[in-house]
């Protein structure tokens, strides 16, 4: 199975969950309730974005199955890695002309706008002012790993909250909630709720580990 085809999803007919589990299982088990002749809506979520998903499901299986396979997810920032880097004029007052050739060992140039008494701070740091950057980088990238992550789950759950949750009762109060990390109160307001609903909304929004699940109903 690729990867593509192992992407947490969540599939709900009406408001009980269908599946939740690998794309392509979650795909087929909306196929199959489709072709039973369901009158609930069916959605399909990315687990990591919270938002809806479409898809092709005529055909048999295997063609659903070959559809979802050569489906490759497009990736908004790989056509701007492609393009030719281009030196800025702030970049060469730092002394750091852009040498000939391809980059080394995979490093991408692009264009980095600062002000003047940045640019002098950064081509003093020892190794001059890419060395720094990709310091500075990396460093931001191990302290604020976490916060974005955590961010990132908060708004999956929100995306998927909105679209199954918006107009139920309490769904303010419990967005506010969320954004201000008081589960206590963020559970409160979605007590009432229906109970896959509420149940996959937390998944999303604290990461906590559950076992693919699929309505018994």
């Amino acid at each position: 199975m690729t990867e593509h085809l192992a992407k947490p999803c969540t599939a709900f007919e009406g408001s009980r969950l269908l599946l939740a589990g690998p794309l392509v299982e979650v795909v087929l088990a909306v196929k199959r309730a489709t072709e039973r002749g369901t009158q609930e809506p069916l959605l399909v979520f990315d687990d990591a974005t919270g938002r809806t998903m479409d898809f092709d499901l005529r055909g048999t299986t295997a063609d659903v199955i070959a559809r979802l396979s050569q489906a490759t997810p497009s990736s908004p920032g790989q056509a701007a890695s492609q393009r030719p880097a281009t030196a800025s004029p702030a970049a060469a007052s730092t002394g750091e002309a852009r040498g000939r050739g391809r980059p080394k060992l995979g490093v991408v140039g692009r264009e980095v706008t600062l002000l003047p008494r940045q640019w002098e701070w950064l081509a003093s740091q020892p190794g001059g002012a890419s060395v720094a950057l990709r310091k500075l980088v990396d460093e931001a990238r191990r302290t604020g790993g976490a916060a974005q992550k955590a961010r990132a789950a908060q708004e999956a759950a929100y995306h998927l909250m909105s679209t199954m949750a918006g107009n139920l009762p309490g769904f303010e109060e419990a967005a506010r909630a969320l954004f201000a990390h008081e589960r206590d109160r963020f559970e409160q307001h979605m007590s009432g709720w229906p109970d896959d609903i509420r149940a996959c909304i937390l998944r999303l929004a604290f990461g906590e580990a559950t076992a693919d699940r699929q309505s018994s109903s």
